[in-house]
């Protein structure tokens, strides 16, 4: 073959490359979904390739000036038993100003009800979907302050086949998970590690939420819910990072048709259009995860998930780009940590650096509290300070005003023997 021939042959594999980070970004940083519907659709009434580039080439400045952040709702529903209800439920943006992306989780137990005195197990969001999309939407943007205009419902079926088309995914499982539901046909089998999971192995491992024995994820992880929907977000931003390789090009067609099968969305072909040339931009190193913050309760005899509003408008302000009030300074006041002695901390640091955890230590040292744990976790965006047992949550909230940063959590799991778990995030900067 002739070296100009292969310079040609080299330029059509980049730009098919190009092509395919395009849409895979635009689908799976927003849960495998936004683009497929829209972009199958305009392929079938001739919206070729070549169009679609001179769209991206076309556009000019003021395009990008205009945009904001683009925000969605992302729904994963289970259509293979009786009742159809979300498993997963997340808020999802990409921001082509700061080429950020962020997903949100929200826990499918939260209430929605008016009153509880009343409650009922139709009072959980995960409910709603039932009754219709728009009403699952309100109810998020009532709990976020997000004013959401979009949604993407995907039915399970789309990760299991999106796995299975690349040939799997790599991915470090956390904990053993051993569960069977005959009710449900499904039995989880997982040893811990890192391994490559099929399709199958996927949609078990985001569905997982505690063993046969009832044991859980450690809370220095999060329990039930909140260890399920961060196993979630961490399998979401591999599935992302693993699909978007050179040697999948040749696996865009059969991609798309997932897409088109299984997602359903409001999201118009205009707004993709809109975002298309800046999310070839896009790291996704830059995907920043959470999960709303709150409390488990008994409301009317049944379990519910209550949001703490104080600290899900603090995490929004973090997570999204909206408009923060300026705060006023405040005096500075001689503080007695006298007390701060009894209290036991163990020190788990979710990134990289170990100067994070270093400079962690040091500050909670300075203000006399005791530390009998420090070690390494799995990689968290964001830093987490959980009161564990019967510890009082005025002392997490402590903590987080000597970090200066990090999300309260509390467990009424006694595994630990701390009373208070610290997970350093990768927002800890110090």
């Amino acid at each position: 073959m002739k070296k100009q021939e292969k310079k040609q042959l080299n330029k059509k594999g980049k730009k098919k490359f190009r092509v395919l980070k395009i849409f895979l970004l635009i689908i799976l940083i927003l849960i495998l979904a936004i683009g497929g519907f829209v972009v199958y659709s305009g392929y079938k009434n001739g919206w070729g390739l070549s169009n679609m580039i001179a769209t991206v080439v076309g556009h000019d400045q003021e395009t990008l000036k205009n945009l904001d952040e683009l925000r969605v709702l992302v729904l994963g529903v289970s259509t293979d038993t009786s009742a159809v209800l979300t498993d997963t439920i997340m808020v999802a943006s990409y921001n082509p100003k700061t080429q950020k992306a962020s997903l949100l989780s929200i826990p499918r137990d939260t209430f929605v009800g008016k009153s509880e005195a009343t409650a009922n197990s139709y009072n959980k969001i995960n409910a709603l979907y039932q009754t219709s999309t728009d009403k699952i939407l309100s109810a998020v943007n009532d709990l976020t302050g997000l004013d959401l205009q979009y949604y993407v419902v995907v039915d399970t079926e789309a990760l299991i086949k999106l796995v299975d088309t690349i040939e799997g995914v790599e991915f470090n499982v956390p904990i053993d998970m051993d569960y069977d539901d005959s009710s449900q046909d499904l039995h989880i089998h997982l040893k811990a590690g890192v391994q490559l999971l099929d399709g199958e192995k996927a949609e078990n491992l985001v569905r997982f939420r505690h063993n046969n024995d009832g044991t859980s994820y450690p809370s220095s992880y999060g329990d039930n819910d909140i260890g399920r929907m961060r196993t979630q977000r961490e399998f979401i931003t591999q599935v992302v990072k693993q699909t978007i390789q050179l040697k999948n090009i040749m696996k865009l067609g059969e991609i798309i048709d997932i897409a088109y099968e299984y997602i359903e969305t409001n999201v118009t072909l205009s707004t993709i259009k809109d975002y298309l040339p800046y999310a070839i931009e896009f790291n996704t190193e830059n995907i920043q995860t959470g999960s709303l913050p709150g409390t488990n309760q008994i409301i009317n005899g049944l379990w519910f998930f209550k949001p703490d509003k104080t600290k899900v408008s603090e995490l929004i302000k973090q997570m999204f780009e909206t408009e923060q009030a300026e705060e006023e300074p405040q005096e500075i006041q001689q503080e007695d940590t006298s007390e701060n002695s009894k209290i036991k901390i163990e020190v788990l640091n979710g990134t990289n650096a170990n100067s994070n955890l270093t400079a962690a230590t040091t500050m909670l040292k300075q203000k006399n509290y005791s530390i009998t744990k420090t070690g390494p976790t799995t990689n968290s965006t964001y830093t987490t300070i959980i009161a564990n047992g019967q510890t009082d949550e005025a002392v997490a909230e402590k903590i987080k005003e000597t970090l200066g940063i990090g999300t309260v959590l509390t467990t009424e799991s006694t595994a630990s023997n701390a009373d208070i778990t610290i997970i350093i995030g990768n927002d800890f900067n110090k």
